[in-house]
């Protein structure tokens, strides 16, 4: 339980940092990314999948025997649709390949994760 504490809180960090840097005028609203995780493959290494209270958004972070942490994506939404981006120091041959694979997710999809995220939190 102490790990998926700190992993939570890592995600919602991670969460305000991209926020923080993708905003130029306005103050973007806090967002809470702790629902899930769901375990995923991409780029053939394992992620943890949480979405986040505004029901769109993903984060998808390196989990823990990930060769590629430390590392994490973040789909944010927005009126032009999904937006991908990503931030770490994990092995970056690793990090391009999922990026590669995140990048192909249509927003059926990235919803499809965020149902899963939703149902796996029920569950805990």
């Amino acid at each position: 339980m102490k790990r998926h504490i700190k992993l939570s809180m890592l995600v919602i960090f991670s969460c305000a940092a991209v926020l923080s840097q993708t905003a130029r005028a306005a103050q973007p609203p806090s967002l809470q990314c702790i629902m899930g995780p769901v375990t995923k493959q991409f780029g053939n290494t394992p992620w943890l999948v949480y979405s986040c209270d505004d029901k769109m958004s993903i984060v998808i972070v390196t989990a823990t025997n990930n060769p590629a942490m430390p590392f994490y994506f973040f789909f944010s939404h927005s009126d032009k649709g999904y937006e991908l981006h990503g931030e770490g120091t994990g092995d970056k041959h690793l990090t391009d390949a999922t990026f590669a694979q995140l990048k192909l997710l249509s927003d059926s999809q990235i919803m499809s994760l965020v149902a899963e995220t939703q149902k796996a939190s029920t569950k805990n």
